[in-house]
């Protein structure tokens, strides 16, 4: 198997589109290697000549390589929570009827051009498990979609709506795992039906109407 030769980001700083100070770039450049060939895989020195900045910009605005996962991994949950939520929130509807657009949102991320599987899953994959930055980064980024979820099944009115967003968040988190490991879009229909299931089966039995002659039981 002949050996891969990684790829390198170049930005270009004079560029109108780059008008940024050297630490962004070094963000930008960081983001885009470490998502797509891995934290371990990308050196500072590569990370540097992309972004076209000096060690010194790096440690004294970072400190570490550690503290720079740190950041790219933070705007990465931010930015993708932003645009996951907004996906899912843009047409209107129901609750229920926007909780039914997850998978459409994954869709979407998926054929998007920039699809390198889950930012803190790949990282912890990297790292030991015990890790406690990575942990608690993970933890916090599935919190801030669990509240969303949340809040959408407690809108909907759906049985046990805490378990309900529990289960869509597991569908998401297979569905990008399987996504990223096969590159097969047949996941998404899949997916879409086990979500289906989800949401239907919690929806709420609306009660019978009492009609004149019914008798009540006390």
């Amino acid at each position: 198997m002949a050996k891969r030769t990684p790829q390198t980001v170049q930005i270009d700083p004079s560029a109108p589109s780059s008008e940024r100070s050297a630490s962004e770039r070094i963000v930008d450049v960081a983001r885009e290697l470490f998502c797509r060939d891995g934290i371990h895989a990308t050196g500072i020195d590569r990370i540097l000549a992309g972004a076209g900045a000096s060690k010194m910009t790096l440690y004294t605005r970072f400190g570490s390589k550690e503290a720079l996962v740190h950041e790219v991994l933070q705007r990465e949950g931010s930015e993708w929570r932003a645009s996951f939520f907004q996906a899912i929130e843009h047409a209107g509807g129901t609750a229920g009827e926007r909780l039914l657009r997850v998978v459409a949102a994954l869709d979407t991320w998926f054929n998007g051009g920039r699809f390198y599987g889950c930012s803190f899953m790949n990282a912890a994959a990297e790292h030991s498990k015990g890790e406690p930055m990575l942990r608690e980064m993970a933890a916090q980024h599935h919190r801030h979609v669990l509240d969303f979820l949340e809040k959408l099944t407690v809108e909907a009115g759906m049985t046990q709506p805490t378990l309900v967003a529990r289960q869509i968040l597991l569908t998401i988190d297979g569905t990008i795992a399987a996504l990223m490991v096969s590159g097969d879009p047949t996941v998404l229909p899949v997916a879409q039906r086990n979500l289906d299931l989800i949401v239907h089966q919690a929806r709420p039995i609306p009660e019978s109407p009492i009609r004149p002659g019914d008798k009540t039981i006390k």
